[in-house]
This record gives structure tokens, C-alpha cells and sequence, in this order.
């Protein structure tokens, strides 16, 4: 655990939701699709309850924050202020309920508004996690940035569906779902290159960092992340399957970084970048 980073909380609400009904995961080759719902025990009883425990590990303690309004957004926000969490990862990737649902994520204006009301909310770094499924990330990430975000993190889940053949009907109660894992990592890898290459077009003291998400499982594919512009990245459906996989990723970075002669991960960052 000491040599990881940090460790994010799975995504919080202000109230306690108890997530989707029906069936909730379904692998594919190479994948994961889910359906969870953010199920969460509200942001009060974490930071009651599992706070103290991720406080008292080693790495950087980082609250994923998520909503459906930007009054829960700011609520939690004001909550999270008050603690000893070292930074917020604002998702955007839910439904705006006053929007008739369309998620927070997927329009420029709506991302940056509750950008810049949970950006007033806090005094703490502040990195907004991206959804894949917007028409024009690039957009979206230049949003953010100007209302306040101080790094991006991106993928979140890309949208899919299954069929239950038996039935004929879709898998999921919401027919729609998240697809994760190693399916969708040169997607994910192609948005952040994307998206560090628009960064880069600005002045240097106009960009924020970028975070690499999605089917991260080897140090190989990290190594992408980083060489695209990724100043970190998260790992997340590898540790389902492979709970050694962050680990071990670590330490495959740091020989390849050996054998390279990179001293630091900044000596390499963007090095992709054409």
C-alpha cells in the first residue's frame, strides 16, 4: 500500500443511495460492463466511517464526489472541506435531473457551472473526471479548466448494452450501462492524448494535468498513458480480477523507466506528443 499514490473513494452522493436493481455486472471479452447505480452509504457515513480508515493508510486520500443536482454537488463539497481528504475528484458523469437527465458531463455549459459551484465550495485541489461518451471532450476538458478544475482525470465508463439471448430482453433494468477494462483502453488512451494535445496549445501556465483512466491492467499500458501526456493515471477493473495489478505496475514502470534512463515519470510524460 505505501508505495501506491493514492486511493479514491468509489463515487459518493450526499444522501445514501442503494443503486440499480437487477443484474448489476456482465463480462465481455476484455471487459466489464456495470450497472451499480453509485450505490453508497451517503458522504456523512463515510467520512464517519471509511474516512478514518483511508486517512490511515499511506497514500493520498481522494473523494470521488458525484450528484444530480448542483445544490448536492456543493452540499457534499461543503462536507468534504471540513475533513482531512487531500483532494475531491469531481464526477461528472451523472444525470442532471433539472436537465431531464442528460448527464453533467456531456454539454460544456452544464460541466462547467457545477465546476465552478463545487469550485467555490472548496479550498481543496479540485480534478474533474471526464466522461467519454461527451461529442467533444476537448470542449468539455477546456470548460472545466476555466471554471476552476485544477486537473482532469479521464476516462470514465463508456456507455454499452447487453442482450440476454434465453429472454430477448436487454441484461440491464437500465438497458444502458458502464463498459470498463481492457476493451476500452485505446479509446481511453486516444482521448487523453487528445486532450493533453489541446492542453498544450496553451500557455504553459494555462494547462493543468491530465490523469489517465481506462483498462489500465499492466505496466505497459500505463507507460502509454504517461508517453501520451498523462501525468498519472488511476487502475481500476484490473484489481478485480488481480488485486496485486497497481503493484506490479509500479514496479514494471520503475524498471522500464531504469533501462530507459528516466530518473522521473516527467522525463517521459507527453514524450508521445507529435
Amino acid at each position: 500500500m505505501e508505495k501506491l499514490g493514492g486511493i479514491c473513494s468509489k463515487g459518493l452522493t450526499l444522501e445514501e443511495k442503494a443503486g440499480n436493481g437487477g443484474v448489476r455486472l456482465s463480462e465481455t471479452p476484455s471487459g466489464l460492463i456495470n450497472s451499480i447505480g453509485l450505490e453508497n452509504p451517503g458522504i456523512e457515513h463515510f467520512i464517519s466511517h471509511q474516512l478514518p480508515v483511508m486517512l490511515s493508510l499511506k497514500p493520498v486520500t481522494i473523494a470521488n464526489l458525484s450528484g444530480s443536482s448542483v445544490e448536492g454537488y456543493v452540499r457534499g463539497a461543503e462536507l468534504l472541506d471540513k475533513t482531512d481528504v487531500k483532494m475531491i475528484e469531481l464526477n461528472i458523469s451523472c444525470p442532471n435531473v433539472k436537465a431531464g437527465g442528460m448527464a453533467f458531463g456531456l454539454d460544456a455549459e452544464a460541466a462547467a457551472g457545477v465546476t465552478k459551484a463545487v469550485r467555490a465550495a472548496t479550498k481543496k485541489p479540485l480534478m474533474v473526471k471526464l466522461s467519454p461518451n461527451a461529442p467533444y471532450p476537448i470542449e468539455i476538458a477546456l470548460a472545466v479548466k476555466d471554471a476552476g478544475a485544477d486537473a482532469i482525470s479521464l476516462v470514465n465508463t463508456f456507455q454499452a448494452a447487453a442482450i440476454d439471448i434465453e429472454t430477448g430482453k436487454p441484461l440491464f433494468d437500465n438497458i444502458r450501462a458502464g463498459l470498463c477494462g481492457p476493451a476500452i483502453k485505446p479509446l481511453a488512451l486516444r482521448i487523453v492524448y487528445d486532450v493533453v494535445q489541446a492542453m498544450n496549445c496553451l500557455p504553459e501556465n494555462e494547462r493543468i494535468p491530465v490523469v489517465g483512466i481506462g483498462g489500465i491492467a499492466t505496466w505497459q499500458d500505463a507507460a502509454e498513458f504517461i508517453l501520451a501526456g498523462a501525468s498519472a493515471v488511476e487502475v481500476g477493473a484490473a484489481t478485480f480480477s488481480h488485486p496485486n495489478a497497481m503493484l506490479e505496475i509500479i514496479d514494471g514502470l520503475r524498471s522500464y523507466m531504469e533501462r530507459k534512463g528516466f530518473r522521473t515519470i516527467a522525463d517521459f510524460c507527453g514524450l508521445a506528443q507529435v
